[in-house]
């Protein structure tokens, strides 16, 4: 079997160039890389990627961590997925998705060390395991939202600001005459969640209003997503026949609502307005009329946030860095003045 030894004779080059040219690690002019990579080819040698990353500490992966449950991806996590590759190409690093439920994670990390150099981390909690565990052993990671408040000014993040997002959402209806306004906000142990009833409250804060404390709902998670729309808006619609708007947290919680506006009788947006946080739904041909939503710019946080982390790998330290990407209000057909 060819070796490294090998290749460096039938280049001329010594063994330690081969290695340079093979692990990047130092400078090598292009002429002398292309004729150990010409020799390389020839002999059809590939460098032993296990042995290699004993040697330089790194694997050249970077992971993200989701929760369990997402083994079906949102639009919103395509987009998100689709930056941070577009930056892993650009910088010559891998990916591996982990959807390890803690339990599996626990036992996998028992057997052998992680495979990835760094993580990021989607869908902080107020009170969070993963960021604590990783905080503990000194791991490397960019998390996409705001952090747990013990760590928030210790870690780099990238982040949406819902508190500004939600304003944008709740004013664009209360400025069509909408008051009674069904939100149904992210799953309360995410800290996204509180950032969004702030932006929510601020909006009615500012006209002088105090909204009904009852039409804040969080997102129960067990629940598959349409049918929570459906059952939560059918729920409130029929005992509130005054609601006339809906804020979702996600076009599929949107689309339960239109499923169930359409049962009660109800016409979008005439007899109610609804909008979403999203980016570009997939669910376009379901949504009639069109959704009108807040858009969260997805594949810009991907790749800010594999920018984030690749920067800290290559400083081979942690780094206090905040990116805040804003949101923009998309205006489609779903929301109208009020009628009734």
């Amino acid at each position: 079997m060819t070796n490294m030894n090998d290749v460096a004779k039938a280049a001329g080059v010594s063994k330690s160039t081969v290695s340079n040219v093979f692990s990047g690690k130092r400078a090598i002019s292009e002429a002398v890389r292309r004729k150990v990579l010409i020799s390389a080819e020839q002999m059809n040698y590939r460098p032993n990627y296990f042995a290699r990353s004993m040697v330089t500490k790194e694997t050249r992966i970077i992971g993200i961590v989701m929760d369990s449950e997402k083994v079906k991806f949102s639009q919103y996590n395509i987009s998100f997925i689709n930056g941070v590759l577009k930056e892993c190409n650009r910088q010559g690093y891998r990916l591996l998705i982990d959807t390890l439920a803690d339990d599996y994670r626990r036992q996998v990390t028992q057997m052998t060390s992680e495979p990835v150099d760094g993580e990021i981390i989607l869908d902080p909690m107020a009170v969070d395991t993963r960021i604590k565990e990783r905080m503990a052993n000194r791991r490397l990671m960019t998390i996409i939202g705001k952090p747990p408040a013990p760590f928030e000014t210790k870690l780099c993040y990238v982040n949406n600001d819902n508190i500004q997002a939600a304003e944008t959402a709740a004013d664009y209806l209360l400025s069509l005459g909408h008051r009674n306004i069904l939100f149904l906000n992210a799953v309360r142990k995410h800290t996204v969640s509180q950032d969004r009833k702030a932006g929510y409250l601020q909006a009615f804060a500012k006209r002088g209003w105090e909204p009904d404390g009852r039409l804040t709902v969080f997102r129960d998670e067990s629940v598959p997503s349409v049918e929570y729309g459906y059952v939560t808006a059918k729920k409130y619609l029929q005992a509130d026949p005054t609601l006339t708007a809906v804020i979702a947290d996600t076009d599929q919680i949107a689309l339960g609502v239109y499923r169930a506006a359409a049962e009660l009788g109800l016409t979008v947006p005439e007899d109610l307005s609804v909008i979403a946080f999203n980016n570009n739904t997939v669910y376009p041909n379901e949504f009639n009329p069109p959704l009108t939503c807040i858009e969260l710019n997805g594949e810009v946080l991907g790749q800010e946030a594999a920018k984030l982390l690749i920067e800290q790998l290559q400083a081979k330290e942690p780094l206090v860095k905040q990116v805040i990407i804003q949101s923009r209000l998309a205006e489609r057909a779903s929301c109208a003045p009020v009628l009734r």
